[in-house]
């Protein structure tokens, strides 16, 4: 993807790292189990996209080992120099374009990449010609028109709700769907996948919890470009974090639409 496309760019670096890394301590269980369920194991060769802080890829390394490969790209892999391993090769690259040989991956992985991209399919079409027949398919993304507050100060609840409308307007501005995550089953159905395996995680979550931080961090170091949707103003995003902060208040912050599929064996 163009580096003009992610939300994300040139926003501070040490809070980013840290935003990844409690995305990384939520997350990861469960894309660890979504990976090991897809047969991951020794002598596995994989793909992971958008390796983010490398916790996955470094996890993958230790479960292929010395036997296996794991290949990470990443538009800018800068958080990555202390996770390198012996049998991870890191490259810098637009997916799209990454020189990358067809057909060579047991399994292809990735977490909260394809929303960033505004032509998804290139992208998608790019990860299915590098499965190996039989090989395996695993993606999640976001949805986040499942976002709704449900316990909380009335006027936080509302400024939940107005920072939701402006993820959405955030994201059609750049051309991208801030649901994609609904249209993954569907996408991998088209491409012939099979035995697929879909998971609609939608956590119900206080204040305070993983989920409500990761969301916290996101809205600080997205804070101008949520502003400048004209959705929200700046005591919105202050209600918002003070919500996100309190233990009293619950909500379902997005959900994460997980689907695994198997490449037909010719």
């Amino acid at each position: 993807m163009a580096q003009s496309e992610y939300v994300f760019q040139r926003v501070e670096d040490q809070r980013e790292l840290e935003r990844l890394r409690m995305i990384e301590l939520v997350f990861d269980p469960a894309s660890r189990r979504r990976l090991l369920g897809a047969g991951l194991q020794s002598g596995w060769h994989c793909l992971e996209v958008g390796p983010g802080a490398g916790s996955i890829m470094t996890w993958m390394s230790e479960v292929v080992g010395p036997t296996g490969q794991v290949v990470a790209v990443d538009l800018d892999p800068k958080f990555l120099s202390e996770a390198e391993r012996s049998n991870v090769t890191v490259v810098r690259a637009d997916l799209r374009t990454a020189h990358l040989s067809p057909q060579s991956f047991d399994v292809v992985h990735a977490r909260y990449v394809l929303i960033h991209i505004s032509d998804y399919e290139a992208a998608l079409t790019k990860m299915f010609d590098c499965l190996k027949p039989g090989g395996w398919l695993v993606l999640e993304e976001p949805d986040f028109s499942a976002s709704r507050g449900i316990t909380g100060d009335a006027q936080e609840l509302a400024s939940l709700r107005k920072v939701n409308q402006a993820i959405e307007q955030m994201y059609a501005t750049l051309k991208m769907d801030y649901a994609l995550g609904l249209k993954l089953p569907a996408l991998m159905q088209r491409r012939g996948l099979q035995h697929l395996i879909v998971e609609n995680d939608a956590p119900f979550c206080a204040g305070g919890s993983g989920m409500a931080l990761v969301m916290k961090m996101s809205a600080e170091q997205l804070r101008e470009k949520y502003l400048a949707t004209g959705v929200v103003g700046q005591s919105d995003l202050e209600r918002y974090c003070r919500f996100a902060d309190d233990p009293n208040t619950w909500a379902i912050y997005y959900a994460t639409i997980a689907v695994s599929g198997r490449k037909a064996v010719e």
